[in-house]
């Protein structure tokens, strides 16, 4: 486990910082004042998902910034009395990152994921919105899995384009394993999983209002605009979670 400020949840080390502390440690690793940091989410049904899936229960592990982005893990650490940060979305930690490096007067960003239309519209938006910032590269992989040699190629792009962040936007568990697989080759100071946040900045997927988003009612806007994708993680994922933090956080700790 990464030596850090953070409590385990279903044995998954979420930080006990704010997004402002967070945000500081990364940019100190762009200055490369402190070693490069690997940021991801964790939300009910990825910690579900992880404890049957060793590599993604690695990547999770192995990462610096671990958040709870997912009003059910906040509520759920709460109620068993395990102490962590507030809730943080990939969307929050990405324009923190990114107005912070704008404050500073400069820095060089990648995208990596997603399809090449989705990339030509953050390509747009972020040159309007940060003007100090250079967007180095983008990059869309190929559909489903690919070779060793596609990966070394993609990877040595990523690495030519001399990123200080890399943002990657695949599903989750592929994109937290990806980065796990290749972290020790990627040069990039600050390495992000942020999934969907690709799709939100794009505008290619709806957000939901930040009224919704406040009251902790995400799930339940996303689930009304993708009822069969959602389904699995609102109907199945969030009831098991439930009961597996019940299960490790309270059951057992009595019989010990």
């Amino acid at each position: 486990m990464v030596d850090r400020n953070a409590s385990s949840l279903l044995g998954i080390p979420i930080d006990r910082k704010s997004l402002s502390e967070i945000t500081e440690d990364s940019l100190q690793a762009v200055s490369r004042a402190q070693s490069q940091k690997v940021f991801a989410c964790a939300n009910p049904h990825s910690l579900v998902v992880a404890q049957h899936d060793p590599a993604f229960h690695s990547a999770l592990t192995q990462a610096n910034l671990v958040v709870a982005d997912g009003v059910g893990a906040s509520w759920m650490a709460r109620f068993v009395g395990v102490e962590i940060g507030p809730r943080i979305t990939g969307t929050d930690y990405f324009r923190a990152i990114l107005g912070a490096l704008q404050e500073r007067g400069g820095g060089r960003v990648f995208f990596f994921g997603s399809s090449q239309n989705v990339l030509d519209l953050i390509g747009m938006r972020f040159r309007t919105e940060y003007p100090s910032l250079t967007l180095c590269g983008t990059l869309s992989p190929p559909y489903g899995t690919w070779s060793a040699e596609e990966n070394h190629r993609m990877v040595q792009t990523i690495n030519e384009a001399r990123p200080d962040v890399l943002w990657v936007g695949m599903t989750a568990p592929k994109q937290e394993k990806w980065v796990e697989a290749n972290r020790q080759q990627l040069n990039a100071r600050v390495i992000g999983s942020i999934g969907a946040v690709f799709d939100f900045y794009a505008g290619t997927y709806s957000r939901a209002p930040q009224w919704i988003c406040y009251i902790g009612l995400e799930w339940a806007y996303r689930f009304m605009l993708e009822p069969r994708r959602m389904w699995e993680r609102n109907f199945v994922s969030a009831p098991k979670f439930v009961w597996l933090v019940l299960k490790r956080h309270i059951l057992e700790r009595k019989k010990s």
